[in-house]
């Protein structure tokens, strides 16, 4: 398989994980504690795949950064997280950087 798809996948469980530590409280309620551990063990799995093929630094930015970018969004939609024009130029500039990454 394509390991860019691989390593997208990996990112988007990476988001999956990461606003379920949201969701467990503190790994204090079991079902969205369980979720996010099943999920970052997928998405580090998918990530080590991806890096059999790329190279660890791109590997590794582009995986941080589709995760940092989905939660930063996922954030705004699901729990009220604030929009403005600061937050949004951050994203965007993630969002260049793992577009120059691919290409790079």
């Amino acid at each position: 398989m394509n390991p860019w798809i691989v390593l997208a996948v990996a990112g988007l469980l990476e988001m999956g994980w990461a606003l379920g530590l949201k969701y467990s409280d503190g790994f204090t309620r079991l079902i969205p504690s369980v979720l996010t551990i099943v999920l970052a063990l997928g998405s580090f799995w998918l990530l080590s795949h991806a890096m059999k093929s790329l190279p660890v630094g791109t590997a590794y930015a582009v995986w941080v950064g589709i995760g940092a970018v989905g939660t930063a969004i996922a954030a705004v939609f699901l729990f009220g997280e604030q929009v403005n024009v600061m937050r949004v130029s951050g994203i965007m500039l993630i969002l260049a950087g793992i577009v120059a990454l691919k290409f790079a």
